[in-house]
């Protein structure tokens, strides 16, 4: 592991590539297409008249500009917003369903691109419950692609589609759902689950591919098992370990199916941000990141302030920089913020096998 000196150089220059990002007008990619989780949604969920995954009501978006609550699991920005800020843009692209005939003319051409996300889903269809599924958002985005190829423009567009970044943040929730059914799974039933995982996220891409994309940001699963409602269920506060290897296992396999890909699908080219080492090694040396707390949420209430969601009635702390995560499982903006960082420039410990800079700059 490195010294925090040297963690400390590797952020100072992740930071001052950041700061370039914001300040360029020019987009990198004519498009960003997000499909995923809560780690990326960022307001599709708010449209499900029946869905509890939602976080559009206070503390969410305290610092989120006039402190709006937008749909984001984050005290402001998510993940996504920040890659989405690297590669020249104000934020995310809009949720999906909140996609009118008023704001969709430049989508409709192959720009600025649309978030297929919804928090509480999964890889496979069985996770979560009135979410939007992962091949409800592959369904949605073949539906908004048949629109844009209807434009006079067609083959342009499908150019666009070739040269614009697919992120996809998903996988958590798989690997909650496995450990909540299976507390001490063995390695049969482990290895099941992998296997339906793998076969079903082969697909996804696939599908994705067929449609016209071919470069795949990726973020992995997080070390769920430090998140802090997952510590709460510990007596002594610390990470669950078996639920940190389900991660980490699934992280290993979906590496290995990427590579499989590239090799199969021309033109194909991918980056995975190693959310679990990062976070890992955040928690190891917070004070390279800056952090002070990374156990405990800033938001919410209880036992490490994560037994609840950040409820209107929540608790919340005042130094929310110096916090790892913002409510019970999701990071703080400020974490989101280090982690775009990296995967859009760091170093191969933490992003790979090329960064997501790389990835746009390759030629296909």
């Amino acid at each position: 592991m490195k010294k925090p000196l040297c963690l400390f150089f590797v952020l100072f220059c992740v930071f001052s590539s950041f700061v370039g990002a914001t300040t360029s007008n020019t987009w990198k990619v004519p498009a960003i297409y997000v499909f995923g989780d809560s780690t990326v949604d960022v307001g599709n969920n708010n449209y499900l008249t029946n869905s509890n995954a939602k976080a559009n009501y206070p503390h969410y978006g305290i610092d989120f500009p006039h402190s709006r609550p937008t749909g984001r699991f984050s005290n402001g920005y998510n993940q996504i917003d920040f890659v989405a800020i690297h590669m020249g843009f104000r934020r995310s692209p809009p949720p999906y369903l909140s996609l009118n005939d008023t704001n969709n003319h430049q989508i409709l051409k192959g720009l600025r691109g649309v978030n297929f996300a919804s928090a509480g889903s999964g890889i496979l269809d069985s996770t979560g419950a009135n979410i939007i599924t992962t091949t409800q958002q592959l369904q949605y985005f073949e539906t908004l692609r048949s629109k844009m190829m209807a434009q006079p423009n067609a083959e342009q567009v499908a150019q666009r589609l070739s040269k614009s970044l697919f992120l996809i943040s998903a996988g958590g929730n798989d690997a909650f759902a496995f450990f909540a059914a299976n507390n001490s799974p063995d390695n049969s039933a482990v290895l099941l689950f992998y296997n339906t995982l793998l076969s079903k996220y082969d697909n996804h891409i696939k599908t994705l591919y067929n449609l016209g994309a071919r470069r795949f940001a990726v973020i992995n699963v997080p070390p769920i098992g430090c998140v802090p409602t997952s510590r709460a269920r510990n007596l002594t506060g610390g990470c669950i370990n078996g639920m940190n290897q389900i991660a980490k296992g699934l992280n290993d396999a979906i590496t290995a199916l990427f590579s499989k890909l590239a090799v199969a699908l021309p033109g194909l080219k991918y980056s995975i941000g190693a959310s679990y080492d990062l976070t890992l090694t955040a928690i190891s040396n917070p004070r390279s990141y800056g952090f002070k707390e990374v156990g405990s949420a800033c938001c919410g209430s209880g036992k490490l302030n994560a037994q609840s969601y950040c409820t209107p009635n929540a608790t919340y702390c005042m130094n929310r920089k110096q916090y790892l995560f913002w409510d019970l499982i999701h990071p703080t903006q400020q974490a989101s913020k280090i982690s775009a960082s990296v995967f859009y420039d760091g170093p191969a410990q933490f992003v790979g096998p090329i960064t997501y800079k790389q990835l746009v700059y390759s030629d296909n």
